[in-house]
């Protein structure tokens, strides 16, 4: 570790974990695609740094409540990169072995997103909002002209974040199952086999290797073109391994999370009339809404896993160092102390300091793209279709399970 541990503090925790005969198995298992989890609230309430089980029998600390979790997200003692020492506890059965921009720590982290955000910046991606609505406009066009029922997914929520990254690196849009297979299988817990893990790991590496060489050749106006541009003008500053890893990171996160949160939005609207109502008759509010849909029903449960790299009191309780943490953003989203009504649905709600992109250090570089393809997508298809219903009740609608990312694998919807 990075850190010899300290001595604990003089003051006695206020909660206590419990004993291992007594820990829960992680994830949690959803009553159904779009409900919370219960054990949360009960966590929040009770144990807010609980022991639990990861899928690969490793124990973590999850923390539930909304300032703990800021905290770990914040604190340095919390580290992403400790996750990749040999015998650090892990989350899924393949261990992580990709030093990306996402199991850094400060100063190198922010060494390599100085980098990135200087290409990926906010002018590049409000450049992109003509082309996400001529795709998106497209995508409905192609769905305007069949009858219902339709799965959503593959007409719309699948395809435009896939286009986007696609257009956004410079990935050939022909790849797109190919990638996307991997990308599946590298945010696995238990749905897949080790052995898979692992090869999608490879598959991913290999493919992001070809295409920096093609770049290499051939570069173009795209995001990858320009961060191959930078290592090869100055490799101290962006090694060939964190430029192939950073490509794999873009890609993965670049999609799968707004594939997912594009669905969960959709059933969100769609299951509370008054708020769709609410949107329909004042468009203006679609950034509002997309931050609380954001808030109430994320892509997924948790932030990347950390460890402590010493003893730390969170909550009441110590954390030995070496422990891993796992912090539950989808908890601290519905935290009563921070959100009121923290179950409910509102589009009005004044401000929303959500963790869905998490919080410090490790913010999601993509957030603005993942706005403005939300606003888009949503707010065009609410537009287009003003009679768009699901065709199956909300709790039929099918879920992926095992996965790091949470959402539903088919929308069937009618108008």
């Amino acid at each position: 570790m990075t850190a010899q541990p300290e001595t604990a503090p003089d003051t006695a925790p206020t909660h206590s974990a419990p004993d291992d005969e007594t820990v829960r198995p992680y994830p949690f298992e959803r009553p159904s695609a779009m409900q919370a989890c219960p054990v949360y609230k009960d966590l929040r309430e009770t144990c807010p740094v609980s022991k639990v089980r990861m899928p690969s029998g490793d124990q973590a600390f999850l923390v539930t409540t909304y300032d703990e979790v800021r905290t770990v997200l914040s604190d340095q003692r919390f580290s992403r990169a400790a996750t990749l020492e040999d015998g650090a506890p892990r989350l899924a059965a393949a261990p992580q072995k990709f030093k990306s921009l996402l199991n850094m720590d400060p100063p190198e982290h922010s060494r390599v997103r100085k980098l990135v955000s200087r290409e990926f910046t906010a002018r590049r991606v409000t450049a992109l909002r003509p082309r996400i609505q001529e795709h998106t406009d497209a995508l409905l066009d192609a769905m305007a002209e069949q009858e219902g029922p339709l799965d959503l997914i593959p007409a719309l929520a699948f395809p435009l974040p896939v286009i986007v990254i696609c257009e956004l690196l410079g990935v050939p849009f022909d790849d797109r199952e190919k990638f996307a297979a991997w990308a599946s299988a590298f945010l696995a817990t238990t749905s897949r086999t080790k052995e898979e893990m692992l090869e999608a790991q490879i598959g991913l590496f290999t493919y992001l290797s070809e295409l920096v060489e093609a770049k290499r050749e051939n570069p173009g106006e795209d995001l990858l073109s320009a961060l191959v541009q930078i290592h090869d003008e100055d490799g101290d500053r962006l090694s060939h391994e964190e430029l192939i890893f950073l490509g794999i990171s873009l890609l993965v996160a670049g999609h799968e999370t707004t594939v997912n949160q594009i669905a969960n939005s959709v059933v969100a609207l769609l299951t509370h009339p008054e708020q769709l109502a609410a949107l329909r008759a004042d468009p203006e509010l679609i950034g509002n809404a997309m931050e609380e849909m954001l808030r109430a029903y994320p892509p997924g449960d948790e932030a990347l896993l950390r460890i402590a790299t010493e003893d730390v009191e969170l909550g009441g309780v110590l954390i030995p160092a070496g422990s891993a943490v796992l912090p539950g953003l989808a908890s601290a989203n519905r935290d009563a102390s921070q959100f009121s009504d923290p179950d409910g649905l509102d589009f009005h709600r004044p401000t929303n300091p959500h963790f869905a992109f998490s919080h410090g250090p490790h913010y999601c570089i993509g957030s603005g793209l993942a706005r403005l393809e939300l606003q888009i997508a949503i707010g065009t298809l609410i537009e287009r279709f003003p009679t768009l219903q699901l065709a199956v009740a909300p709790e039929e609608l099918p879920r992926p399970s095992g996965m790091l990312v949470h959402g539903i694998t088919a929308l069937p919807v009618t108008w």
